[in-house]
């Protein structure tokens, strides 16, 4: 059986989403509410450990989710599509063009981490080891990557939501896969059409980390921020980046 997913319109161009590190197939926020459904077809996949696939057991790795996300593909018929990813699912997306170029028809890539992994010092890494089973710890790294500028409430919903939602063991399996992957060179000669979405207020992986690799991987890709975003576009700003995802799915060739 292929994993869980949330499907949302029937449109001719098909798109598969890969969730965030704290996220989950009904987890995309409000932005799901937005999606055209005439033009497009979103499947929202649930990685292994999260969602309905919580109690899967691994392996936790973005190879692991690329393989995944193929396979929901092919469960669905869907020959060619376009991906996007937030976060540690802008690494897996880029595990899919790895594993299947031809079937990719381009990449949205929402405040992503890159080809090159994350370099953390070792505060960051201590943190965000920490979050595989510490609930404040993953409340900092909310607040921190959305410019400590958000009301407590979301922060404590999307914990509870986190909490809920994913495996512990996912959560701390994960990281050392998106954190320290390296596969720049197996990617920097694509030519598909590229978006790369940073948020204004992301302290982690905005505009400027985005320029230095993103854009250093795929030259010819596009670079827009969203701004009075950080790295939730998705709950922040869920109106203007699903008519900015959409804008640029309309112009991808067939």
């Amino acid at each position: 059986m292929p994993n869980t997913h949330l499907l949302i319109g029937n449109g001719p161009h098909k798109v598969i989403g890969l969730h965030g590190w704290f996220g989950h197939a009904k987890g995309w926020g409000p932005f799901a509410q937005h999606l055209n459904g005439q033009d497009f077809s979103y499947a929202l996949m649930d990685q292994r450990g999260y969602g309905g696939m919580r109690g899967s057991g691994g392996p936790y790795t973005v190879e692991q989710i690329a393989q995944d996300a193929l396979a929901l593909a092919d469960h669905l018929g869907w020959q060619r599509f376009s991906l996007i990813g937030h976060s540690m699912g802008g690494v897996s997306i880029q595990q899919v063009l790895v594993a299947a170029p031809e079937r990719v028809r381009s990449l949205v890539a929402l405040t992503p981490v890159s080809a090159a992994g994350v370099a953390f010092d070792e505060a960051g890494w201590q943190l965000f080891s920490a979050a595989g089973s510490d609930g404040q710890a993953r409340r900092n790294i909310l607040d921190f990557t959305t410019g400590n500028r958000l009301t407590g409430t979301w922060l404590d919903a999307m914990v509870a939501s986190t909490k809920t939602n994913s495996d512990d063991e996912a959560v701390a399996g994960y990281m050392p896969s998106w954190a320290k992957t390296s596969f720049v060179d197996q990617v920097k000669d694509k030519k598909l059409p590229v978006l790369v979405l940073p948020g204004e207020h992301d302290a982690a992986l905005g505009e400027q980390a985005c320029r230095d690799t993103w854009l250093q991987h795929y030259p010819h890709a596009q670079l827009e921020v969203v701004r009075n975003a950080g790295h939730y576009p998705m709950d922040e700003t869920p109106v203007i980046l699903a008519t900015m995802v959409e804008k640029f799915l309309a112009g991808v060739p067939g």
